[in-house]
C-alpha cells in the first residue's frame, strides 16, 4: 500500500519555511502532540486500574520508549530551517575516494566516470580496492579499470577494519585537505563538490553529509520499501539534526576535513557501523557538522530480501553498540542536544523489542485471558484515539503527505533483526562487515519471515480459542483489532520474503549512467 500521492518533481522540491507553515506543522500542533503524549502516558500509567502486574509493567515500559521516541522527534523537527553558511570561493584540493570491494566491474565504472566529471577546479579520484584483501575475484579487474580511466587505484594488501581499513590506508597516500567519500554504486552528480565543499570555508566545520537516494526505487517491493525507510530519515529528521549539530556520517555521498579524521584516529574500524561512531568521536573534538539537504548522488538500494535483512542488521548491530559501548549521555566533549540526537538514532533499534512486546499482548489474552489493563474498550479508546491521531498527523504532514504504509510495514517488521543485534551484543558475538549485494540475489527468503509466519498462525488460532472461551465479548474484539493489525503490517515483509521480486526496470537502468534528477532539496520526510 503506497500513501504517497505526490509526482516526483513535488516529492523534490525545495521547502522553506513559509512552506513549513503552509504544511500545517506549526509549534502549536507539535506542542499539541507532545501533550496528548505525555497525557496518554500518565492516564496509561496511573489512571487506568491495572490488570496483569507483569504485562502492566512490560505495557508501560514500552511506552515509556514511545514517549522517548515521540519527544526526540518532535524536539528534532522543531525548527527544521537551519542552513549553514558556505563559502562558494573556497576551492581546496579534495581526494575522491571510491571504496570498491568485489562490486561488479560496470558499477563501479559508472561511479568512477561521474567523479570524474565533477564541475570543480581541484580533485583527485581513487578507487580504494579492497578486493583483494576481501578475497573477491574480480580485484585485477578493478586496476585494469582504473588504468584504463586515467586514476589511481590504492589496493590494500594488508587486511583489516573492513571499510574502515580500507579508507584509513588511503588516508596514509593520499594528501589533499579534503576528502569524498563514496560507496562504490553511489553515483555523483556533476555539482556534488561544489555544492558542498564550500562549507567548509568555516574552519570548524569537521564533516559534511548529503542524503542517500535510491535510484533503483521501482525496481520490486524491497527497493521501494528501503527508499521510503531512508526518505523518512534524510528528510526531518537530517534536517533537524542539523540545527543541533548532531549530523552524523552515514557511510557515503559526504566529505570530511581530513585532520578532523586523524585527530580521532582515521574512521572507527571496531564497529560495523564505523560512520556512525566516527561522527561521534569527531563530534567529541569539538567540531561542527553540515548537512545539505539536497539530492547530489543516485545510489543503489538492497534488491533482495536477504541483501536488505543483512543491510539492517548491520545498521542495527552498529548503532545499538553506541549504546551499550559508547553511550553518548556519559562522555565528555559533546552538547547535552548531541548527546540527546546521538541516543535517540541509536536507541531506535530498540524498537523490536517494544514491537515484539506488543504484538505478544494480544496472544497473551487469546491463550490465557490476562490483560495489563481492566478498563473498558471505550475508556481506552477515549484516551488512545485523540494522542495516535495528532502522531498519524504530524506524521503524514511532515513527510508532505508520503509517510506510506509500507515504510512503517518494513520498519515495524524489522523487530527479529533488531533483537538479534542487541542479543549478539549482549552475548559478545562478533559482528562482520558484509558490504551490500549491488545485484539481485536468488534463493528462497522464506525462513527469515518465520516469526510473522508463527505470528499469523499464532493469532488465528488464538482468535478462535478466545471466541470459543468468551464469545465476541468487548475485550475479544479489541484483542482480535490488535492482532489483526499486526498481521497487516506483517504482510508487506512476508510477501518481500517468499515471494520472487518482479522487476519493474531493468537491471540496466538501476545501475547505469546517472539520471538527471533535478538539483533540489529533499522533502520534509517523518519517522516510521
Amino acid at each position: 500500500m503506497d500513501l504517497n500521492p505526490l509526482p516526483q518533481q513535488q516529492i523534490f522540491s525545495k521547502l522553506t519555511k513559509s512552506d513549513f507553515l503552509k504544511t500545517g506543522i506549526s509549534r502549536m500542533l507539535l506542542a499539541a502532540t507532545l501533550t496528548a503524549a505525555i497525557l496518554y502516558f500518565l492516564i496509561l500509567s496511573f489512571w487506568l486500574p491495572q490488570g496483569n502486574a507483569w504485562l502492566f509493567a512490560l505495557l508501560i515500559a514500552g511506552e515509556i520508549f514511545h514517549l522517548w521516541q515521540a519527544i526526540t522527534y518532535l524536539y528534532t523537527v522543531w525548527d527544521t530551517s537551519y542552513s549553514a553558511k558556505v563559502d562558494k570561493n573556497f576551492q581546496p584540493w579534495v581526494d575522491i575516494y571510491i571504496t570498491v570491494a568485489g562490486e561488479p566491474v560496470e558499477v563501479v565504472e559508472t561511479t568512477a566516470r561521474a567523479a570524474m566529471a565533477q564541475r570543480y577546479p581541484n580533485f583527485r579520484v581513487y578507487l580504494l580496492n579492497d578486493g583483494l584483501v576481501a578475497k573477491k575475484d574480480n580485484w585485477q579487474q578493478i586496476e585494469r579499470l582504473a588504468q584504463r580511466l586515467g586514476i589511481e587505484c590504492i589496493t590494500r594488501e594488508k587486511p583489516g577494519g573492513a571499510k574502515a581499513g580500507n579508507i584509513n590506508n588511503a588516508l596514509n597516500i593520499t594528501a589533499s585537505p579534503l576528502v569524498a567519500i563514496f560507496d562504490a554504486d553511489q553515483v555523483p552528480h556533476k555539482n556534488f563538490l561544489s555544492k558542498t565543499v564550500g562549507y567548509f570555508g568555516d574552519t570548524s566545520i569537521g564533516f559534511v553529509q548529503t542524503p542517500q537516494y535510491y535510484k533503483n526505487k521501482g525496481l520490486n517491493e524491497i527497493t521501494a520499501g528501503s527508499w521510503e525507510q531512508q526518505e523518512i530519515f534524510f528528510g526531518p529528521i537530517c534536517k533537524g539534526k542539523n540545527r543541533l549539530n548532531s549530523t552524523f556520517l552515514c557511510g557515503t555521498n559526504m566529505v570530511i576535513r581530513k585532520t578532523a579524521l586523524l585527530a580521532v584516529g582515521g574512521m572507527c574500524e571496531d564497529n560495523i557501523a564505523e560512520d556512525f561512531l566516527t561522527s561521534l568521536f569527531i563530534h567529541e573534538q569539538g567540531w561542527k557538522s553540515v548537512y545539505v539537504p539536497k539530492i547530489l548522488t543516485e545510489g543503489l538500494a538492497p534488491q533482495d530480501f536477504l541483501s536488505y535483512y543483512k543491510q539492517q542488521f548491520r545498521w542495527s548491530r552498529g548503532s545499538l553498540e553506541v549504546v551499550f559501548k559508547y553511550n553518548p549521555l556519559f562522555r565528555k566533549g559533546l552538547s547535552l542536544a548531541q548527546r540527546v540526537q546521538y541516543l535517540a538514532s541509536a536507541s531506535y533499534y530498540l524498537s523490536g523489542l517494544v514491537v515484539l512486546v506488543n504484538a505478544l499482548m494480544p496472544l497473551v489474552f487469546f491463550y490465557t485471558g490476562l490483560t495489563p489493563l481492566n478498563t473498558s474498550t471505550m475508556n481506552l479508546a477515549a484516551v488512545f484515539l485523540p494522542y495516535i491521531f495528532l502522531t498519524i498527523l504530524v506524521l503524514r504532514l511532515s513527510s508532505r503527505q508520503s509517510y506510506t504504509f509500507r515504510a512503517l510495514a518494513f520498519s515495524m517488521s524489522s523487530f527479529p533483526i533488531q533483537i538479534w543485534a542487541t542479543l549478539s551484543i549482549l552475548l559478545g558475538r562478533k559482528a562482520n562487515f558484509s558490504v551490500t549485494s549491488k545485484k539481485q540475489l536468488k534463493g528462497d527468503f522464506w525462513y527469515l519471515a518465520a516469526p510473522h509466519l508463527a505470528y499469523v498462525l499464532l493469532a488465528l488460532l488464538g482468535i478462535e480459542l478466545a471466541i470459543l472461551r468468551q464469545g465476541l465479548t468487548a475485550a475479544v474484539l479489541t484483542n482480535i483489532s490488535w492482532a489483526l493489525f499486526n498481521i497487516s503490517v506483517f504482510l508487506p515483509f512476508i510477501q518481500a520474503a517468499v515471494s520472487p521480486q518482479p522487476q519493474k526496470e531493468t537491471q540496466k537502468a538501476a545501475v547505469g549512467e546517472i539520471s538527471p534528477a533535478a538539483e533540489a532539496s529533499l522533502p520534509e520526510r517523518s519517522l516510521p
